[in-house]
């Protein structure tokens, strides 16, 4: 064991080397114009702009929902008990123009829609399900629930849509309306 006249000779020791630290610059990057560069490198303009520039966190923003973590039906989205329940008819919308080829192909294909409130890529995509006819559920990944589900099945991506068969397997993954709009097309093709 050391006595205290020991210890106290370390700590003294110790205080004394941390007195006398001598670090080294810490080089800045941040975005400039379409990359990224030392801030020390930036002209005077630049250099003016970001002092200017205020950081934000999305918590904080007054847009952001801080408690997404509670569940409720009436919230836009909703995690829907039937897993594929038969919708009584596509929406009228969805139906105008189709061929019968795609009217059948509405009717095989199964969806589940991963979204998250706060998603600023998942309107575009909720709005085409909407319009497809297709039957298949939205499940909210904000929600531990929809999370652990999102997890089970791979989805890393809001949004995420994946399509089943009839018979329940997965026959193909979207994450934009472009995509929607491939795998459509094949499977009335």
């Amino acid at each position: 064991m050391k006595s205290v006249q020991e210890l106290d000779k370390e700590i003294a020791d110790v205080q004394k080397e941390l007195a006398d630290v001598h670090g080294t610059e810490t080089e800045v990057y941040a975005r400039i114009v379409g990359y990224y560069r030392a801030i020390k490198n930036w002209n005077k303009g630049k250099a003016e702009e970001f002092k200017m520039r205020k950081n934000f966190k999305l918590e904080d923003s007054s847009e952001y929902d801080n408690d997404q973590t509670t569940f409720s039906p009436e919230s836009e989205m909703l995690m829907e008990d039937e897993r594929f329940e038969e919708s009584p008819a596509a929406p009228a919308q969805a139906s105008q123009g189709q061929n019968p080829a795609a009217q059948a192909a509405s009717s095989e294909l199964r969806y589940e829609l991963f979204a998250r409130k706060t998603c600023p890529n998942c309107p575009p995509v909720k709005e085409w399900i909407a319009n497809s006819g297709l039957t298949g559920k939205t499940i909210d990944v904000d929600t531990e629930q929809g999370l652990n589900e999102a997890a089970q099945k791979g989805v890393f991506a809001a949004p995420t849509v994946i399509f089943y068969k009839a018979d329940g397997s997965e026959t193909a993954r979207a994450h934009n309306v472009a995509e929607l709009e491939e795998i459509f097309n094949l499977a009335t093709a």
